[in-house]
């Protein structure tokens, strides 16, 4: 027989459930700071303009809250003075005002806070907050894809990658913006650049490129192509030893081909002006040792990073240049070369053109992620040997994938004549090409085409401008050291009309 309920049965299932509840899990979040914080910014012009730029409307863990917030940024793009009025108004604009509590939660919350002292500081909290429930979101999308079959492990951690790269840079990237809010940061970007002297991307150190593309631009895919010999690696650590050494900015270096300290032997050499030969076998003169000590400083403080991993992976790729995007601020990623990658175990047995199709499609998708400019080399088929007349490539030359050409923002083209033993450019002047190549942009896609000549300094393995004919070594003579102690020089010359007499009138007699 059962007993009947009494109510010290009742008080302790009540007391059992209360238990539960306390010891059950309760998303991170930060009410009072929230309820704060819109307070200070309600009260405060200066509030604002601490903490719009650090906040958005998902940041806040309760709705009525996102509401509100939602409406003080409306207000601050529209530039609208911000205060209790003018944000209820906006609410009840939008239909939210009564979704948040009306008027009287509004007064509430200037309520809470005297002043906009520490705003920022509550405001990191709050962000701080969000991050940790979107890892917990993030880490449970991971939990359920993991523990289906059928998902293939390599995506996974890329999608894993990819989505815990979003959050460390502060915010989830949303699906979609507006026209309008894009083309206000379009007229920010272009500002920018009108006060900024110089180039709008990042300066290839080759000037009549720069001034074709005005320099490399951010989430731009940049395919360098040639044939076997014609020196994209050159071309392409020439730039990079440009951009770090004179710029200063970050450059990360992908070289399947060749060993990290091949490459930066490579470097050294055009650094200092000794050949590559000399350095190979250490024979160096006294002068030469002193030469190389002193030049390789400013290659030694470059902020290059080179990676020589073998058979690099698209994953792993990606992997490494969002660590060395947050890590290093890199702004330029460059991959030596294309068909050396491969695109993952997921691949395996597939078409060769359809993994090159993969490894472009994703190199402009990282491109596009870190917002930086990436330079892929790529091979050149052996059309162009057999092609007769000038071998200068085209696109149809580009091998493997005609996606490499569709994917790609600007493809470009290494032609050196000397290759094919033509010893005149074929223009008008019918110039020689000893020294000479030429680097042609076949494809731009938001900008112009050009033959762009370089100067070719092959026993260095470099490429300069055509125009500078600078040596490694500066001759200065002793007659020019000091004007004054000089034998040559006569002094207190007279002047012109007082030697020749020169009549004032400015009629000529002939």
């Amino acid at each position: 027989m059962e007993r009947p309920m009494t109510n010290l049965d009742t008080v302790r299932s009540s007391a059992a459930s209360l238990i539960q509840l306390e010891r059950g899990k309760i998303p991170p979040q930060a009410l009072d700071l929230e309820e704060v914080v819109l307070g200070a910014m309600l009260i405060d012009k200066k509030g604002v303009d601490e903490i719009i730029d650090i906040l958005h409307p998902e940041v806040f863990y309760r709705e009525a809250h996102q509401h509100i917030y939602q409406a003080i940024f409306t207000l601050f793009e529209s530039s609208e003075p911000i205060d209790l009025l003018t944000v209820s108004a906006e609410l009840k604009k939008s239909g939210k005002l009564d979704a948040v509590g009306g008027n009287h939660y509004l007064i509430g919350l200037t309520q809470k806070v005297a002043s906009s002292a520490h705003i920022e500081f509550h405001a990191r909290i709050i962000l701080q907050k969000y991050i940790q429930r979107s890892l917990i979101k993030i880490s449970n999308e991971i939990i359920q894809e993991a523990y289906d079959e059928s998902t293939d492990v390599f995506d996974l951690l890329d999608a894993a990658e990819s989505k815990l790269y979003d959050v460390t840079q502060g915010n989830i990237k949303r699906s979609a913006e507006t026209a309008q809010n894009l083309v206000i940061q379009a007229k920010k970007k272009i500002e920018e650049i009108a006060n900024k002297e110089g180039l709008s991307g990042v300066p290839s150190g080759f000037d009549q490129l720069d001034k074709l593309t005005s320099g490399w631009q951010p989430s731009d895919l940049v395919i360098v192509a040639a044939r076997p010999g014609m020196g994209k690696t050159a071309l392409t650590l020439s730039m990079a030893r440009n951009i770090a050494v004179n710029g200063q900015i970050g450059v990360a270096f992908f070289s399947l081909e060749m060993s990290s300290v091949q490459l930066i032997t490579r470097l050294i050499s055009a650094e200092t002006g000794l050949s590559s030969e000399k350095l190979r076998t250490g024979k160096l003169e006294k002068h030469e040792w002193e030469q190389l000590n002193v030049k390789v400083k400013a290659l030694e403080s470059a902020p290059l990073y080179i990676d020589d991993t073998p058979s690099l992976s698209i994953f792993d790729l990606r992997a490494k240049a969002r660590r060395l995007a947050s890590q290093h601020q890199i702004k330029l990623i460059i991959i030596d070369y294309l068909q050396l990658m491969t695109a993952g175990s997921n691949q395996k047995g597939g078409n060769r053109e359809q993994e090159i199709s993969t490894i472009s499609r994703n190199l402009k998708a990282l491109a596009k992620e870190l917002n930086i400019p990436v330079i892929a080399l790529s091979q050149l088929s052996r059309a162009v040997e057999t092609r007769g007349g000038t071998k200068r490539p085209i696109l149809s030359d580009l091998r493997e994938s005609g996606a490499i050409e569709q994917d790609a923002d600007i493809v470009s083209f290494i032609y050196r004549p000397e290759y094919y033993q033509i010893t005149e450019w074929d223009d008008e002047e019918r110039s020689s090409t000893t020294g000479q190549a030429e680097f042609i942009v076949a494809k731009h896609r938001n900008g112009g085409l050009d033959n762009i000549r370089l100067k070719f300094v092959g026993n260095l393995g470099k490429f300069e401008n055509l125009d500078t004919f600078d040596t490694p070594f500066e001759f200065q003579s002793k007659l020019n050291s000091n004007q004054e102690s000089n034998p040559f020089i006569t002094k207190d010359l007279p002047s012109p009309n007082d030697a020749f007499g020169m009549p004032d009138s400015d009629d000529v007699p002939f």
